[in-house]
């Protein structure tokens, strides 16, 4: 028996600062005794080993079988050889050989000593796995460790063992940070490598923004606002469309907070991107004018076929709906999933187009639109139910409604389809008794039904 104090209190040292359990120290401990015991004796050895932490002692007994003839010395030992030991041994008998430590000692302990590192790391990649294979669209913090050929190598603040780099496509290249920064970011996948596995972080990906919002608004948090579509362009622009599961709730207020200060809090840590906020609608053609904020969108007209949405807009406006170097009406077509074309509506009548064009409202009659359904006279409850249900909430959602637009909202009837288009018949007639007659040759008089203004963006 020998005295093997010092291997297993660093051992087991070496272990307790790994955060394994004095059971798994046992084990990895014998798996190297047991290691070293193969290399002396062959792949059949059997052995038995016994450790004692209180002494600090480990006992390692070699067990081989009497045999006549010796086929594998590693676990057998002819007769003539173990009655050197005991006259009385038979065929069958098992022999104990009693080995010293020290003939293997330091051999085995770097045998223990590596199966502890391998088993380390292996148990290191399993918990990062678990920890982080929910977490995906999550925020993390953590602190600049180096940048090199690129990307950003980021130590996470709870959890330090783990690899997280932002490659240099997931980072917003208006911003720059420097070794020993703080810094945020979501996690957009984890990759294996022959290392383990990695964390894939960004900062100009879209999760970004959505994992912001979430952390400021807590109504997302709780489910009842929904961002339902997002589309960036990382650090000069991003529009989302939200959603609200309770009609009491506003999605668009929720988002963009008291005076602003919610979608503030995420525009500063964008380092001053610019956010549209926009509420969602199933409605491809009212998505895409919600979607075009803030410019004002005369009429739409839609192509499922293609999924292709036509957008006319007044002259003062085209602009404003391309914006600079085309991003708004790209991050509007992004939002929609849906390609959007552009005219202005001298274009549109150019080019023989036809349904009727609507011009903005005046100011002082623009609030008149944003009335609740629920408000109005001559509704019946059942029509304002299924507009409700459709997103159309205002007069203004269905003011500039044809037939044919009525008539894809889900759950319409003819019979409530034949209501809601005497009703707007009857706001149109009322509106077009102070209106000028239509130049002549401009086509039939449109009765005018303003064009409903998106809302304004969230503030930069």
């Amino acid at each position: 028996m020998a005295n093997t104090t010092d291997v297993v209190s660093a051992i087991r040292e070496l272990t307790n600062t790994k955060q394994l359990d004095r059971g798994e120290l046992l084990d990895l401990l014998k798996d190297g005794l047991h290691a070293a015991l193969v290399k002396r004796y062959g792949p059949n050895v059997r052995a038995e080993i016994g450790i004692d932490e209180l002494k600090g002692t480990i006992r390692i007994v070699v067990l081989r079988t009497v045999v006549e003839t010796v086929e594998d010395p590693g676990s057998q030992v002819s007769l003539e050889e173990a009655r050197f030991e005991d006259p009385e041994f038979q065929v069958g008998d098992v022999l104990e050989e009693e080995v010293p430590f020290e003939v293997f000692g330091r051999t085995a302990v770097q045998a223990a000593k590596q199966r502890i590192i391998q088993r380390v790391r292996e148990g290191e990649r399993a918990r990062i796995r678990e920890e982080f294979s929910g977490k995906v669209g999550e925020l993390l913090s953590g602190e600049v460790q180096q940048i090199e050929r690129g990307k950003i190598v980021v130590m996470l603040a709870k959890f330090r063992e783990a690899e997280a780099i932002i490659p240099y496509r997931e980072q917003n290249h208006r911003e720059h940070f420097h070794q020993g920064d703080t810094i945020r970011a979501v996690l957009k996948r984890i990759e294996e490598t022959p290392k383990g596995p990695r964390l894939i972080l960004s900062r100009a990906d879209p999760l970004f923004v959505k994992a912001l919002f979430k952390l400021e608004v807590p109504e997302i948090q709780q489910g009842v606002v929904e961002i339902r579509a997002t589309a960036r362009e990382a650090g000069s622009r991003t529009k989302i469309a939200v959603s609200s599961r309770d009609d009491a709730i506003d999605p668009v207020g929720a988002c963009v907070g008291l005076k602003g200060s919610r979608v503030q809090a995420v525009v500063n840590e964008l380092g001053g991107e610019r956010i549209d906020i926009v509420p969602w609608s199933p409605d491809p053609e009212r998505f895409a004018k919600l979607a075009l904020a803030p410019a004002r969108v005369a009429r739409v007209f839609s192509d499922p076929d293609s999924k292709t949405v036509q957008a006319i807009v007044d002259e003062d406006q085209l602009s404003l709906a391309i914006g600079r170097n085309g991003q708004n009406v790209r991050l509007a077509s992004e939002l929609t999933g849906w390609k959007i074309d552009l005219y202005s509506s001298r274009e549109w009548l150019e080019r023989g187009g036809e349904g009727p064009l609507f011009a903005p409202l005046p100011p002082d009659e623009e609030a008149a639109t944003k009335v609740a359904l629920r408000e109005l006279k001559g509704l019946p409850a059942e029509l304002v139910n299924v507009l409700e249900q459709g997103g159309h909430r205002t007069l203004q959602d269905i003011l500039e409604f044809e037939r044919e637009d009525v008539d894809k909202i889900a759950g319409m009837t003819p019979e409530l389809a034949e209501k809601l288009m005497a009703f707007l018949n009857e706001m149109t007639e009322e509106g077009g008794e102070e209106e000028a007659p239509a130049e002549p040759g401009a086509g039939d008089a449109a009765a005018a039904a303003p064009a409903a203004p998106p809302p304004a963006p969230a503030p930069e």
